[in-house]
């Protein structure tokens, strides 16, 4: 391969671009290999390209998108690697999706948030109302049935008495207290603060676990109190989205295609074996003190369906999971506290499974009408939202069917049920034939009306390593988007970002991780749609 133009940026902590920063961007066009197309990738490619750079992305897999990665079986079934939702408070994923005009790939839910308890029994948690956050908020948790009046009213001395109240008018105050509760579990904090613990098990936990895995004794207080602190500051902030239909069509595609037409490329089954690197600190056994001058990457090893290939660029980016940011760092590299406190991160496990119905499970009653509109075929009928339930071994679901029609929907059968089975750790080690025998039991328990359909296509996905696990105290070990290597960076939610792991988390970690990359600030969208700079 033909060397590269040499070292872009400075040798010290913290490397930038900022060697080309006062010449025109168009007239310096600098290589960039990324390593992962998930959604942290792909954010990192768009600015990139926007500054004319070439960007190469490599991944392992045979399909884009990470953790919101889809593909479509032989058989013309759509399978991904989770339930994928949208909430109006993922500003820099929105503001992506609009600039390569994927904004209205999203279908909007009604701004309600559904509990489904054993034996059809549906409570919600109505965000609707007249007046804005966060009264609507004040409104939905007041009126819920899904709790009782004891337990409303210790809810309300819990979230009376946390750092939200001060966010309505101090928000950066607010979320720096926010950050300082990393410390404690969300249960600790909410019971501290009188809330109950039948709040905690009918409520918070179906949360907990749909936006981390893991359960309130186990999450931080500050992933749940930084969604709270959004969901009271805009008005939408807690109206959810799904895709109009697989993510790598309607979500991960146009960003492809966005990239693609100003250069980028991407490279599938193209897996990282070794990345190359010169190291005038690294010290050999007797030798006196290490140079100061940084590491600098000179290439990387990939094994492809063609066989093993090196390919050099002058700026590398690992925009990876938590388990493989892990396998890529040398073992030598661990000598920076940067890159050694990573491997103090954890990943969940999670199964998600997919259960096709010949008729419409979420269609309840029993009376002869609903019956009727339960096996009618041509006319889909049920819930079209995302559902919660403390009542089953999965925390939250959707009947993609209704709620994701364009790739889901299929004539000749109803309801495909999405079910996100958490914690995971039980599932994986379990036959798919098992887990979905398990999984249909409980749908039934859930929806007696739907006893009489037949369940006629099954899937399961297992990830053994999944989110990294949000748990108390780990904040200080997400490292920051530059390394300590000059030309390395990282991205990924897992990385220093003022939100959880996510889609939005891995979208703003792109987006810093080009800003550092670039050698400029970034303005990060915000919830309430006032640009954040951050340098």
């Amino acid at each position: 391969m033909e060397p590269g133009p040499g070292p872009v940026g400075s040798p010290h902590r913290a490397p930038t671009l900022c060697s080309i920063e006062s010449v025109p961007s168009r007239e310096v066009r600098v290589r960039v290999a990324i390593v992962g197309s998930g959604l942290a990738g792909l954010a990192a490619a768009v600015d990139l390209v926007d500054a004319g750079h070439q960007v190469d992305l490599y991944e392992a897999r045979p399909f884009m998108g990470g953790k919101v990665g889809s593909w479509e079986d032989p058989d013309g079934n759509h399978i991904e690697m989770g339930l994928h939702v949208f909430f109006f408070n993922y500003a820099n994923l929105f503001a992506l999706l609009r600039k390569v005009g994927a904004i209205e790939n999203l279908l909007p839910k009604e701004h309600t948030h559904l509990f489904v308890n054993r034996g059809g029994d549906l409570r919600e948690l109505d965000f609707r109302f007249p007046i804005g956050a966060p009264f609507n908020g004040l409104k939905a948790f007041f009126t819920t049935p899904q709790l009782d009046w004891i337990d409303k009213l210790r809810n309300a001395l819990a979230l009376g008495t946390s750092p939200i109240v001060r966010g309505l008018v101090d928000y950066e105050g607010a979320m720096k207290v926010i950050r300082d509760l990393d410390r404690i579990s969300f249960q600790q904090w909410f019971t501290s603060h009188g809330g109950s613990l039948h709040s905690i098990e009918r409520m918070w936990n179906p949360i907990a676990y749909a936006l981390g895995f893991i359960d309130c004794e186990a999450i931080s207080a500050r992933c749940m109190l930084t969604i709270f602190m959004m969901f009271a500051s805009k008005t939408e902030a807690s109206k959810l989205n799904l895709l109009k239909g697989s993510p790598h069509r309607w979500l991960t595609g146009p960003i492809l295609e966005y990239i693609e037409a100003r250069g980028g490329r991407l490279h599938l089954r193209h897996r990282v074996t070794e990345v190359h690197y010169l190291d005038p600190g690294a010290k050999a056994e007797g030798e006196g003190p290490r140079s100061a001058e940084a590491p600098h990457v000179t290439g990387l090893t990939l094994g492809t369906p063609e066989g093993e290939k090196r390919v050099e660029a002058d700026v590398y980016l690992a925009a990876c999971d938590v388990p493989g940011i892990q396998r890529l760092l040398p073992e030598a590299w661990r000598r920076f506290p940067e890159f050694d406190h990573i491997y103090q991160l954890e990943a969940v496990p999670v199964a998600t499974v997919q259960l096709r119905y010949d008729g419409w499970v979420t269609e309840l009653g029993d009376d002869p009408g609903a019956a009727s509109r339960r096996r009618d075929l041509s006319q889909p009928a049920g819930l079209d939202n995302l559902l919660y339930t403390a009542d089953a071994d999965f925390s939250c679901f959707a009947d993609l069917a209704l709620a994701s029609p364009v790739d889901y929907r299929k004539p000749g059968v109803g309801s495909l049920l999405q079910c996100v089975l958490t914690p995971g750790d039980p599932w994986i080690p379990r036959k798919v034939e098992e887990i979905v025998e398990a999984t249909d039991a409980q749908v039934r328990a859930l929806f007696p009306s739907a006893r009489d359909l037949t369940l006629v296509w099954s899937n399961v996905v297992k990830l053994a390593q999944s989110l990294y696990r949000e748990a108390p105290g780990m904040e200080p070990f997400r490292p920051d988007q530059s390394t300590p290597v000059s030309n390395f960076f990282l991205a990924g939610s897992y990385t220093r970002q003022d939100y959880i792991d996510s889609m939005e988390g891995a979208t703003m970690s792109g987006r810093l991780a080009a800003a550092r990359i670039l050698g400029r600030p970034v303005a990060l969208a915000t919830n309430d749609a006032v640009p954040a700079g951050v340098a």
